[in-house]
């Protein structure tokens, strides 16, 4: 298939899914498009005994779909940018230690705690996975993914102070993350040598790199906004910001998802403020929405329909139960720490652990990342509890954490 026969087809399951959403399960649309996705899925894998096995076909569309390079390299910046375009840059300060302590030393943390875990924890199952590749779980599986937390959090109607922790977090840990994910990976599966100096020139590259990138871009962008009054034209500034900033900063090897975020926090402040008329703001906050639910909703049907190129067996599918207790724990332990030590210095929201810890949602850039590693059995090992673990942080988290944000609200 090309590339419009993907895109045809992908937006006609997802336009089908989500109507089928709203007449019947009435779930958020990104969780109810997943859900249809997986049980279309598990119906194909149920039909195959029967001897109708469609599953050849739709592995031959999936593999021809690559869920990293799209996720990565094409929706993210979209995503990371729409959903920066809307925080509050004041309400983003008040929080920034907190912020910035679970985006870093929280991530770093529960990397940590995931491979050390899970490596007693496999070995006592029988499944020999080397302690460095239980790290690469960790460092994929740590970071709060901000698509499925900025998508569940329109519904949870959370108050100001817990929904700027909780996006804040997720749109820097995600960059962060990434960081530490081809740090680990390189070393695990591509032999690289790892020294302290080699870390702090490669932290400081990609993520502060990527920050100065991103202020610089926007600033550039912000400038001549300034210079026009005509919708039309803005959003096409915005769009060569994303695209072609996303695109530049890879290129330069500093981390792109962070420019991006720093762009759209500069655009969706300053720029808002400064450089737009009230008509180009309605148009630019409409436009941007509607990029931001559609390509929600297609990749929560990708998420959905890529358990078709998932091996599981039974002692896979107990270690990804296990693996969710591990996850749900180091989140736990990462953000209760420096929860205890901020409290002593100024008030935080009632509950702001449980619902730090429960709405620490894992999505679409853990799927792609674990998808990206090569070829090898311990790929195939990582990519089922990875996806375990994504499946029920979605369906099972993501369904209750506006319960647990009522309850202490």
């Amino acid at each position: 298939m090309n590339l419009f026969d993907i895109t045809a087809l992908l937006i006609t399951l997802t336009a089908i899914f989500s109507y089928i959403n709203y007449r019947t399960l009435k779930l958020p649309m990104t969780i109810g498009v997943m859900l249809i996705g997986l049980l279309m899925s598990l119906s194909l894998l149920l039909l195959k005994p029967l001897g109708i096995d469609l599953t050849i076909q739709a592995n031959a569309i999936l593999k021809s779909i690559d869920f990293n390079q799209t996720l990565m390299h094409g929706m993210l910046s979209f995503l990371l940018f729409a959903g920066a375009l809307h925080v509050n840059l004041s309400d983003l300060a008040e929080q920034k230690w907190l912020i910035a302590i679970l985006a870093t030393l929280g991530v770093i943390a529960s990397t940590a705690i995931v491979g050390v875990l899970l490596w007693f924890f496999l070995l006592f199952i029988g499944i020999n996975l080397p302690f460095l590749y239980c790290l690469v779980f960790g460092s994929l599986i740590s970071p709060t993914d901000p698509i499925a937390v900025l998508a569940i959090l329109r519904t949870a109607h959370a108050p100001k102070t817990l929904k700027t922790q909780i996006t804040g977090e997720s749109l820097f840990n995600d960059g962060v993350g990434v960081v530490i994910f081809l740090l680990i990976s390189g070393f695990a599966f591509g032999g690289i040598d790892i020294t302290a100096g080699s870390v702090i020139i490669f932290f400081l590259q990609e993520a502060l790199g990527g920050a100065v990138f991103g202020f610089v871009a926007g600033g550039i962008t912000f400038a001549m906004l300034r210079r026009v009054d005509n919708y039309q034209v803005e959003i096409l500034l915005t769009l060569a910001l994303v695209t072609g900033g996303y695109s530049l900063a890879e290129a330069l090897h500093v981390s792109a998802p962070i420019a991006v975020v720093v762009a759209g926090l500069m655009i969706g402040n300053h720029g808002r403020s400064l450089a737009m008329s009230e008509i180009t703001r309605e148009h630019l906050d409409t436009f941007w929405e509607l990029i931001d639910e559609i390509l929600n909703a297609v990749l929560f049907v990708l998420i959905g329909l890529e358990i078709l190129l998932i091996t599981f067996d039974t002692q896979l599918l107990v270690a990804g139960g296990f693996s969710i207790v591990i996850v749900l724990m180091a989140r736990l332990i990462s953000v209760s720490i420096p929860v205890f030590f901020i409290t002593k210095f100024r008030e935080l929201s009632p509950g702001v652990t449980k619902i730090l810890t429960w709405g620490g949602l894992r999505g679409g850039i853990s799927v792609a990342l674990a998808l990206s590693l090569p070829a090898s059995p311990e790929r195939e090992i990582i990519l089922a509890i990875t996806y375990c673990v994504v499946v029920f942080s979605i369906l099972v988290q993501g369904l209750t954490i506006g319960k647990l944000i009522k309850k202490y609200t």
